[in-house]
């Protein structure tokens, strides 16, 4: 129910001592709707909250800032937090949305909302389609935001109202809490009104948003005597003495409400207002509030009571049929209820432009709550139970009848539990799993049936796996230890099971739990399933005890798979990534990834999860297959946002996606969508697997770029490197903070670090450089003051990267190599680096490569030779976006007495006419020199021109033939 003291349409009442918040809201609907009449510009939008108790006239200046709003051509939504559903989701947003929504067919709405349609339509009220996929929190407020400024835009200037904003339901308030900041940004007047002393608990930031935006919040304050007096002399006459006035600003306080109030009770009393009448005057002012209300309410008979109890029950849902329907009243005597009711202003007049319906209102919040709090408990328990049958009977849907079921006392109801769970049902629908868990975990309390318990059980486990994982891991046990469970249901409740554990960072556990459903599974299929889910979650364990055993096994297991089901694909993927980690050759990390794949892994599968698909897209990124790795992620991150995924998983594809760029040296690009990944895992929560890939990526990123103190900066926000994630995470968390202490000069302090690295790794058979090059930098950090120890590493990094066999990890092992070498052999490790790079999509690892060679040849004294790779590396540098490597090169070059020539602009990863038929040709398997042959050109000429071929289209030679003929599509911007 809402409430309605003052609304459009109803006469005017003076505002008193509120000049300072008309004038605010005067500036602000100015700015909005601009200074001149009929300027095309738009306006500016703004914030603006009144907070203070009940009774202080928030209402009342709400209405008067429609009516300013009205007048000034401005578009108008409201809406009305209710005492009563604060636990309805989205109860706040569909007031603001259906109003817009409601005339509309469902091609209108699809239009309207666009293509979050399917993501956001069950939040603001319509079905969407027929899906029964659920957006996560975060993805339905992305896209309220995305309806918000659309709406705002075109129906500009817009003013959005939120009234009793104490009483929201968590999930309005969470999205108006993000999107009020952004309201500056648009053509949209935000004004929200409160009590600030009856704020939920969880709603700090939304207390403060006033703050955030620049401002405060107008705090409302009761009215001075002179304001009392003023009200009292327009009520009842000019006659009305000053002992008269003086007491009833005593016995009100100043409260607006319980003035306007008062006076109107003396009218109707027929009291003079003189100083003879204070006593009777006292008398009126205890009926106002509290126990005197309801004594008034009682004189208006027992029908009338009953009515106004259902009416309070049934809150926004109250009219004068369902009223009558729960109060069990006839139309004769709800009629006259409803007459008597508005008589004594417990219920407000409608509105002269009112529809034609039967909607109640009472005559303010405060009549609502006093009404709803005289209720015997007994016999508002059974009202609820009653309202719950009425709501259902009249089409009102599960949502609407668990309402009220919450309040009713458990009575082994199958029909409760039904609607308990089809409610959670619709609230998953609309991303707002807390609300779900309240009514499965009510349902549970009921309770349902034997062989129901369990269904319930998983449901409650699954509704809070991304807010309370801990929690899920008790319900989900429960299941498990039902007497009654369905094959098909265990299956399923171990796999979320183990999801629960992994979220939790219990690795090892999760692991046991799948090992042991899988030594217990009768069924095949059940058994490989359960096979695979160990292998995964022991792979990103830190501390699994016997990986090589665990890798022999999952050989073993891949090898002899005899089809390509799900489980399947999903051992084989895995099997890819091992294989990569280990060092195997990267031919057969390649093989099994191609067999993984088949027809594609879906992201947002929520049987099998997204891990293994990321795992396989990796795979390539590190075969020196970047090009396929990023088509892989583009089309996971588009599932993930077309399914409203908006929060874990989207922030791991825009961050691996950005670490895949970095790879393929697009510096600028890797580090916009990272920083995007990084915002979207603080939103999920602190020290979370999402922040760590971030960082870590971010940080290699930024010391690529020179930008060392912003790397450090970014390392102390987060305290990284104070702890090791007891997952295992790419890049190394570990190793990613020595590289950083390399960069500061703390050689001793990265060397103990990797040393450590090297501790936890090689136990595990990890030794792919790759992967984690923690030998390389040992290396570096060593070679001061041991360099035949640091030979000895580097030596071993170059074995082991042959091994793996890609171009890049060769090329970036040489490279690390001729750090530590000296005099010729430095010349000549770099020159076979430079060979191996340009083979490969590094266009970082190449920049850096020709720079060092350069710097190296010019030191022996080859400075015409050294001029040739110092421009090379300088162009690549320039491209790459490595501002202090292009500023080495340019040093160099100055040193050598050379000035930089005219570089080449390479603006985008499009291949040139010439290109393209380059690569054609050596994806036949044309030599280096048929190639010059057929062009006119000398080798270098082609070796060069290739080197640009495998950057730009992301693969080494032998990903070629595959990655030639696909067109560049478009790369997702991170969201906000």
């Amino acid at each position: 129910m809402t409430y309605t003291g003052d609304r459009p349409g109803r006469p005017r009442r003076l505002l008193l001592e509120r000049d300072a918040e008309l004038a605010a809201v005067d500036v602000l609907l100015t700015d909005l709707s601009g200074s001149s009449t009929g300027s095309a510009a738009p306006g500016t939008g703004g914030l603006l909250t009144f907070a203070g108790p009940a009774g202080l006239g928030k209402t009342t200046l709400l209405t008067e800032v429609r009516r300013k709003a009205v007048a000034r051509g401005c578009t108008v939504l409201s809406a009305r937090g209710g005492e009563q559903e604060q636990g309805v989701a989205f109860h706040v947003v569909r007031q603001l949305v259906q109003p817009v929504l409601a005339a509309a067919t469902e091609k209108e709405h699809r239009k309207i909302l666009g293509s979050w349609y399917e993501i956001v339509a069950p939040a603001v009220g319509l079905v969407a389609g027929n899906s029964n996929g659920s957006p996560d929190p975060q993805g339905v407020r992305d896209g309220l935001d995305w309806i918000a400024t659309r709406f705002a835009v075109q129906q500009a200037p817009l003013v959005v109202m939120v009234d009793d904003a104490h009483w929201a339901d968590a999930e309005s308030l969470a999205w108006l809490t993000g999107f009020a900041p952004r309201v500056s940004e648009l053509p949209l007047l935000l004004v929200v009104a409160y009590r600030s002393d009856e704020l939920p608990a969880d709603a700090v930031a939304f207390g403060r948003l006033a703050e955030r935006h620049g401002s405060r919040p107008f705090d409302l304050v009761p009215f001075t005597p002179g304001a009392v007096s003023r009200v009292v002399r327009d009520t009842l006459g000019e006659e009305a003495d000053e002992g008269f006035c003086r007491e009833a600003w005593a016995v009100t306080g100043g409260n607006p409400f319980e003035t306007v109030e008062l006076t109107a009770r003396v009218a109707d009393r027929g009291l003079k207002p003189q100083v003879v009448h204070v006593p009777e005057l006292r008398e009126l002012a205890s009926a106002v509030k509290g126990g005197g209300l309801i004594e008034r309410l009682e004189r208006l008979g027992t029908s009338a009571v009953r009515f106004a109890w259902s009416a309070a029950v049934l809150g926004a849902e109250a009219s004068r049929s369902l009223a009558a329907s729960v109060g069990g009243l006839g139309d004769a005597e709800s009629a006259d209820a409803v007459t008597r009711l508005r008589e004594a202003r417990i219920f407000a007049d409608p509105a002269p432009d009112a529809p034609d319906d039967d909607r109640l209102e009472f005559f303010h919040p405060l009549v609502a709550t006093a009404v709803y709090r005289a209720i015997p408990a007994a016999f508002r328990v059974a009202m609820h139970g009653q309202a719950a049958a009425v709501v259902s009977s009249a089409g009102l849907g599960a949502t609407a009848a668990a309402r009220h079921l919450l309040e009713v006392h458990p009575e082994s109801d199958p029909w409760a539990v039904r609607q308990f769970r089809e409610a959670a049902r619709e609230y998953l629908r609309a991303g707002a799993p807390e609300a779900a868990r309240r009514c499965l975990a009510r349902a549970l309390r009921e309770p349902p049936a034997l062989e129901e318990r369990a269904d319930v059980l998983f449901e409650l486990g699954c509704s809070a796996l991304l807010t309370e994982p801990a929690t899920t891991v008790n319900h989900l046990r429960a299941a498990l230890d039902e007497p009654v469970l369905d094959p098909a249901l265990r299956e399923a409740i171990v796999y979320r099971l183990a999801q629960a554990l992994g979220h939790s960072d219990r690795m090892a556990e999760a692991a046991e739990t799948v090992a042991e459903a899988a030594r217990g599974a009768t069924n095949a299929r059940t058994r490989l399933r359960m096979q695979a889910e160990q292998f995964m979650w022991n792979a990103f364990r830190a501390d699994e005890q016997d990986s090589p055993a665990r890798s022999r096994k999952l050989a073993r297991l891949a090898e002899h798979l005899n089809s390509r089901g799900t489980a399947e694909r999903y051992i084989l993927g895995l099997r890819a990534w091992d294989a990569m980690v280990r060092g195997e050759p990267a031919a057969t990390a390649l093989h099994y990834a191609e067999e993984a794949l088949g027809e594609g892994l879906k992201w947002t599968d929520e049987q099998w999860g997204f891990e293994v698909p990321v795992l396989v897209a990796l795979t390539f990124m590190y075969c020196d297959q970047p090009g396929r790795a990023e088509e892989l992620f583009n089309r996971g991150i588009a599932e993930c946002e077309t399914k409203g995924w908006r929060g874990a998983h989207l922030s791991f594809g825009y961050t691996l996606l950005g670490y895949i760029r970095y790879r393929r040296g697009c510096l600028d690009e890797a580090e916009s969508l990272v920083r995007g990944g990084l915002r979207i895992a603080d939103r999920v929560g602190h020290q979370v697997p999402a922040q760590y890939f971030a960082i870590g990526i971010l940080i290699e990123i930024l010391l690529s770029r020179g930008r060392t103190q912003d790397a450090q900066e970014l390392a102390t926000m987060y305290s990284y490197g104070d702890v090791v994630p007891s997952a295992v995470v790419y890049p190394d968390s570990q190793t990613v903070y020595s590289e950083l202490l390399l960069a500061l000069g703390m050689h001793r302090e990265a060397e103990h670090q990797l040393a450590r690295v090297g501790l936890r790794l090689e136990p595990r058979g990890m030794r792919n450089p790759a992967w984690c090059p923690w030998q390389l930098h040992l290396a570096q950090a060593l070679k001061a003051d041991d360099p035949e120890r640091a030979l000895e590493y580097a030596s071993e990094g170059v074995r082991r990267a042959r091994r793996f066999g890609t171009q890049s990890a060769i090329g970036q092992a040489l490279r690390a190599m001729a750090s530590v070498a000296r005099g010729a052999e430095r010349v000549t490790l770099l020159a076979e680096a430079v060979e191996h790079l340009e083979r490969s999509p590094s266009g970082y690892d190449l920049a850096c490569a020709l720079v060092d060679h350069g710097s190296a040849l010019r030191q022996v004294g080859l400075p015409q030779d050294a001029a040739e790779q110092l421009h090379r590396g300088l162009e690549g540098a320039v491209q790459c976006g490595a501002d202090a490597l292009a500023a080495r090169a340019r040093e160099e070059l100055d040193a050598a007495g050379l000035w930089p020539v005219q570089l080449r602009a390479v603006a985008t990863d499009s291949l040139t006419a010439q290109e393209r038929t380059v690569a054609e040709w050596a994806a036949r398997g044309w030599s280096n020199a048929r190639i010059a042959e057929a062009l006119g050109a000398q080798d270098p000429v082609v070796t060069r021109m290739l080197s640009d071929i495998y950057r730009k289209v992301g693969s080494d030679h032998e990903g070629l033939t595959r990655l030639i003929g696909r067109q560049d599509g478009a790369r997702p911007t991170p969201g906000d």
